[in-house]
């Protein structure tokens, strides 16, 4: 390991802007009062480094410069990167390159909601930067979403006022290693401040750079508690995905994705949009992968990480990452998003450890207070049945032994319909075990290949996943 990054305050960090006379551009700010910018005035030497500072409050006023937002929403990143784009199109309209030689222009700018008066909203917001390394670079930009968790307005102005000057100072000395970059974005900042639920880097800087691995980031180093990206690679805002829809997801370690996590998915979605009376227009689908079961072996890898979301994104699916280990979280995660339908698909042995009060001891009301989270909003469990390995036993919600004491309990969310078993499944999957499957790649054997969903295989060989090593031709794998 190299030395320790040294750490630098708001005030630090603004002054060596300030004195970097290549560094030079504007702030536009929305919503919380020029929060950032001020840092950049009081540190001093700001007239070589400072363009314009701008706040633009009244909506009329904000829509003659950057247009009308659709909906009249203005705390969106649409209107973020409106912002960002405008005002850099403006400086490198009126500015000549020969008269600021060598400078390399930035726009940073911020739209934000803070808490309302009567504290029923607890603000969030867009922050961004658009700049370029060199004066004669490509522009590129960092956008990121934030959520604020103090119960101040004016504690959360300072708290967005301290993330922009981390954001514009990382822009400029982090670039390079863009895992740095968002680790410095909570310099001077607690972690219980404010949550950072997105973030996306674009621009030439930045064309190696994965966002599912710096999405990984936020909820590895606890700036959040879940991420979403498309099956394009895309960060999607939770807010914007969840908002009034219905929900079904599917938890899994996908390593690698099998017959038996689609039959899964396939006939619980299919019985959850009856149930729900839903449409594919208003549900939402994901498969949602724990940081814990990433951390199974040790530390994360993220190379395996990305094989797993590869084969998932090659099916067209949206993936979730949390640190939800208990469902019932992941259920209040949901519900805080949406009023509508939730189903989740499992495994009988998934119940099962939802059933195992070990779970539950950090919380005061034990496993029942984690029902009441996790059976909320009409949740249905939608259940797959389990083949055990040892007895040959089919295990359904009709047979599964819980605790004694539980029994009454369990029985109670049967008959009331919270859960049900996935009846239209393919028998003929129940011998089919992911731990199996790694087994034998591993050992470069055959016949897993049809265990896995068409295309998972060829995938899987290609790119040398999970271990893969050539012990045979592709011509070779058994046909579907």
């Amino acid at each position: 390991m190299g030395p320790a990054r040294p750490k630098r305050t708001p005030k630090q960090k603004a002054l060596a802007i300030n004195l970097d006379p290549k560094i030079y551009g504007t702030f536009a700010e929305i919503g919380a009062g020029q929060e950032t910018v001020r840092h950049f005035f009081r540190a001093g030497a700001a007239s070589q480094t400072i363009a314009k500072a701008m706040s633009a409050y009244d909506k009329d006023f904000s829509d003659a410069i950057y247009g009308k937002e659709p909906k009249n929403r203005y705390v969106t990143q649409q209107r973020l990167r409106k912002m960002l784009r405008y005002e850099v199109s403006l400086m490198e309209e009126r500015l000549s390159r020969e008269t600021s030689p060598k400078r390399a222009f930035f726009s940073y700018a911020n739209t934000v909601t803070t808490i309302n008066f009567d504290k029923t909203s607890r603000g969030h917001g867009w922050v961004g930067i658009r700049f370029q390394l060199t004066d004669t670079s490509d522009y590129n930009e960092i956008v990121l979403h934030v959520k604020f968790n103090e119960n101040d307005a004016t504690l959360q102005q300072e708290t967005l006022g301290s993330l922009g000057v981390n954001l514009v100072y990382g822009a400029y000395y982090y670039s390079h290693n863009p895992r740095v970059l968002i680790e410095s974005l909570y310099e001077d900042i607690s972690l219980d401040n404010v949550e950072i639920d997105m973030i996306d880097f674009s621009g030439p800087d930045f064309k190696y750079v994965d966002n599912r691995l710096m999405s990984l980031q936020l909820v590895k180093n606890n700036m959040t508690d879940a991420v979403i990206f498309n099956a394009s690679g895309y960060n999607m805002l939770p807010a914007d995905l969840l908002y009034k829809k219905n929900i079904f997801a599917v938890r899994g370690s996908f390593r690698p994705v099998t017959l038996v996590n689609i039959d899964m998915f396939q006939n619980g979605l299919e019985m959850f949009m009856k149930d729900a009376n839903a449409d594919l227009e208003h549900t939402v689908v994901l498969f949602e992968i724990t940081l814990s079961n990433l951390r199974q072996h040790g530390d994360i890898d993220e190379r395996d990480f990305l094989d797993r979301v590869d084969i998932l994104a090659q099916m067209g699916y949206t993936v979730m990452i949390s640190n939800f280990s208990e469902y019932y979280r992941l259920i209040d995660y949901f519900a805080s998003y949406s009023t509508q339908k939730i189903g989740i698909g499992m495994g009988v042995n998934n119940l099962l450890m939802v059933f195992d009060e070990n779970y539950y001891k950090n919380l005061n009301g034990g496993i029942l207070e984690a029902f009441g989270k996790f059976f909320r909003n009409e949740m249905k469990v939608y259940l797959y049945p389990y083949k055990d390995p040892e007895t040959g036993e089919l295990l359904t919600s009709e047979n599964l032994k819980v605790s004694d004491h539980l029994k009454d309990l369990y029985k109670y969310f049967k008959l009331n319909n919270r859960v049900v078993d996935i009846t239209q499944y393919r028998p003929e999957h129940s011998d089919i075990y992911s731990r199996e499957i790694l087994q034998k790649i591993a050992n470069g054997e055959s016949g897993w290949e049809i265990q896995v969903p068409e295309g998972v295989a060829d995938l899987i060989k290609e790119r040398g996943m999970f271990g893969y090593k050539p012990g045979y031709a592709l011509h070779e794998m058994p046909s579907y």
